[in-house]
């Protein structure tokens, strides 16, 4: 099946597709997938807008570049394949890619304590260093039930606007970036300032949040903050890590 997909994509889909399953085996190797769910998608490079995403039913570790389904902004699979891929996933994706020429790459997961903050009502604080890149570029849209409502992908563009970071309230985390290395970094940020944020308050302790104006000295460089935060040099490593932990994800 490798050798007759790679043969019927260029070289810089098949790249995109080996970097995307590494991306999906990244996930699982740090125990944020959520079995068959969630989803993490790519734009294939080139003048048509179709997109890459996980067949429904692999788990995050079986994901090879040569299994990823190719699909229009409909849904429509535009490629031949097996698999089918979950409609509520793709309703944000979708909606995502449709609205952002720069969100090549859209990663939406359910971790335990991303879910947990977006039930927060105040969300996520700035009580870490890690906190302040997404606080930059953050935005939030309200539950609206399962993904599968067309009308929902307008509210949660108007929500996203600009930003690259996403608290789904009651529901997950998601982030946008135009290449894969940065929106999977974006990510890890995210869910480490998460994890840090809900260990502080377990203390039950008083907590000392960052001074507003540092916070704000941050927003105002969002964009440099976040498009210099180096996923393109960290990438080289986590795949290594992931060839390691899950060899195979490249055929």
């Amino acid at each position: 099946m490798t050798d007759s997909v790679k043969s019927k994509v260029s070289s810089e889909e098949w790249q995109t597709r080996v970097d995307l399953a590494a991306c999906y085996r990244a996930v699982a190797m740090y125990g944020w997938d959520d079995l068959i769910f969630t989803h993490i998608s790519a734009r294939v490079p080139g003048p048509d807008h179709h997109f890459l995403i996980n067949p429904y039913g692999l788990m995050f570790d079986e994901v090879t570049a040569s299994s990823l389904v190719k699909v229009d902004l409909h849904g429509n699979k535009v490629m031949e394949s097996e698999y089918d891929i979950n409609p509520a996933g793709f309703t944000i994706h979708s909606a995502v890619h449709e609205a952002r020429d720069d969100a090549k790459c859209v990663l939406h997961l359910h971790t335990a304590e991303g879910v947990a903050v977006s039930i927060l009502e105040e969300g996520l604080q700035p009580y870490s260093q890690q906190s302040l890149f997404p606080l930059a570029s953050l935005s939030y849209h309200a539950y609206e039930g399962v993904a599968l409502n067309p009308d929902e992908k307008a509210r949660l563009v108007r929500d996203l606007g600009d930003t690259q970071f996403m608290i789904l309230r009651n529901h997950g985390l998601l982030t946008c970036a135009d290449n894969i290395p940065d929106a999977f970094l974006f990510m890890f940020i995210m869910q480490r300032a998460c994890e840090i944020q809900l260990k502080a308050q377990a203390t039950g302790k008083p907590l000392i949040p960052i001074h507003s104006a540092i916070l704000d000295g941050i927003r105002t460089q969002a964009d440099q903050v976040t498009r210099q935060a180096g996923g393109s040099l960290a990438w080289p490593g986590i795949k290594r890590r992931v060839e390691r932990r899950f060899p195979g994800y490249d055929k």
